[in-house]
């Protein structure tokens, strides 16, 4: 039992010696394997932590491996992580640059645009604007409209096709 406890990663001199024969061949190791000095010094900490954190669970015959297999997913989820990062970054740049092109004279002409398409919607007639509400904002099918007003699905085909029309005409002249 005594042997056990001297030999134990949990014993604090045991540990400190297991540190000092591997921390450098791990973090030569994990330079190699990612390329980045600061990375592979900050896995082999994180590394040796969770060693630290398990060492009444880890052999001390299969600490070394358990060391390195730790290191090395710890660096392959940071690199996981950096991917992510880089990825949202140009989401954010890509649309960072789209906002800037829109000019004050851009947003006033899309604002006037929205205006114009409101009043050539409540110009249409009564049915046809409760079937082009109902399809193109509320999403709902043809079927479903034709239901909702009690008429045919063709009709609500037809007075669709009209409120198209004279949106289409109205949006075209001006």
């Amino acid at each position: 039992m005594q042997d056990s406890k001297k030999t134990s990663l949990c014993n604090g001199s045991v540990y400190e010696s297991f540190f000092r024969i591997h921390a450098k061949s791990l973090r030569n190791f994990l330079i190699i394997k990612f390329g980045e000095k600061d990375l592979a010094e900050d896995l082999v900490q994180e590394a040796f932590i969770k060693l630290w954190e398990n060492c009444s669970k880890v052999d001390p015959d299969t600490a070394k491996s358990f060391l390195f297999k730790v290191a090395i997913n710890l660096g392959i989820s940071s690199k996981r992580h950096d991917q992510v990062k880089f990825n949202y970054q140009n989401i954010i740049i890509h649309n960072k640059d789209s906002l800037d092109r829109e000019t004050p004279e851009f947003i006033m002409e899309e604002m006037e645009f929205n205006e114009k398409v409101k009043k050539i919607i409540s110009s249409l007639p009564d049915k046809q604007r409760q079937v082009f509400v109902l399809n193109r904002i509320e999403k709902k099918t043809y079927k479903e409209i034709a239901e909702m007003l009690g008429v045919t699905v063709k009709a609500v085909e037809k007075l669709m096709h009209k409120a198209l029309l004279k949106i289409r005409s109205v949006i075209g002249n001006k």
